[in-house]
C-alpha cells in the first residue's frame, strides 16, 4: 500500500431535463426538487406568456414582451427556444452554462421540443419524462387550475398525448401520481448517475494515485 492520501474523487455536474404533458404536474414536482436537493439549479424560463395566479417572475418564468423574446433569440441567448400554445418559452443558454461552471447541476423545464435541441447540445445530460397517472388525472388538474375554456382545455389534451409518444426517447420516466414517491424515485436517478464513471473528471489519475497502477500491466 501507498502511503498519503488519495486525491478527491472530482465528479462533473450534468442538465437534467425534465418533460412532461400539461397536467402532470410538473411546476409542482420542480418546486418539490429544488426544496429538497440544496445541489440543483434551476434554469428560468423566458416566455412571452402572462403569469399565471400564483406565479413569480425569476422564480417560475422570467415574463418578457414578444419583441424582447425574439430579439434574445436572434442575438443567440437560448439554447433552445419555440413557440407553444401561441406563446414563446426559452431556455437562457447562461443559465445552464453558468451552473455548470459552478459544478452545480441544473433542472431544465422544458417541452419535447425543447428537450431534443437540449439534448443534441448537452448530450451529458439526463433526459427525464414526466406522466400523469391517466388521462383523467390530467384532465382533472387542467381543469383546476381554471385558465382556460373546453376548447382550449381539449387542444391541450390532445396535444399531450402526442406528447407522451415520445417518451420513449427519454433515459426515465416517472408516474407522478404521489409527489413525495416522484421526489424520491427522482432522488435515487440523481444519486445514480453521479456515479457514472463517465462523470468522474480526473478518472485516469485518480485510480492512478489510488491504486500505484501507473506503469503497470493491461486494463480492462
Amino acid at each position: 500500500m501507498t502511503g498519503g492520501a488519495s486525491p478527491r474523487l472530482i465528479r462533473r455536474s450534468f442538465p437534467i431535463v425534465l418533460s412532461a404533458p400539461s397536467g402532470a404536474g410538473k411546476t409542482s414536482v420542480a418546486r418539490a426538487l429544488l426544496d429538497r436537493f440544496p445541489e440543483l439549479a434551476f434554469a428560468v424560463s423566458s416566455t412571452t406568456r402572462p403569469p399565471r395566479q400564483g406565479e413569480r417572475s425569476g422564480r417560475d418564468y422570467e415574463y418578457v414582451s414578444e419583441r424582447e423574446f425574439l430579439a434574445r433569440a436572434d442575438a443567440g441567448r437560448f439554447a433552445e427556444w419555440a413557440r407553444v400554445h401561441g406563446h414563446y418559452y426559452g431556455t437562457p443558454r447562461a443559465a445552464i452554462d453558468e451552473a455548470l461552471a459552478r459544478g452545480r447541476h441544473i433542472l431544465l423545464d422544458v417541452d419535447v421540443q425543447g428537450a431534443r435541441v437540449l439534448l443534441s447540445e448537452y448530450p451529458f445530460a439526463v433526459s427525464i419524462f414526466l406522466l400523469p397517472p391517466s388521462l383523467e388525472a390530467m384532465a382533472e388538474r387542467l381543469r383546476a387550475r381554471g385558465t382556460e375554456d373546453e376548447e382550449a382545455l381539449r387542444d391541450r389534451l390532445a396535444r399531450g398525448v402526442r406528447e407522451i409518444q415520445v417518451a420513449k426517447r427519454y433515459a426515465y420516466v416517472l408516474v407522478n401520481e404521489d409527489l413525495a414517491v416522484t421526489v424520491e424515485l427522482f432522488g435515487h436517478i440523481l444519486r445514480a448517475e453521479e456515479q457514472r464513471r463517465t462523470r468522474i473528471e480526473n478518472w485516469t489519475t485518480w485510480i492512478e494515485a489510488a491504486f500505484s497502477v501507473a506503469g503497470g500491466g493491461s486494463q480492462r
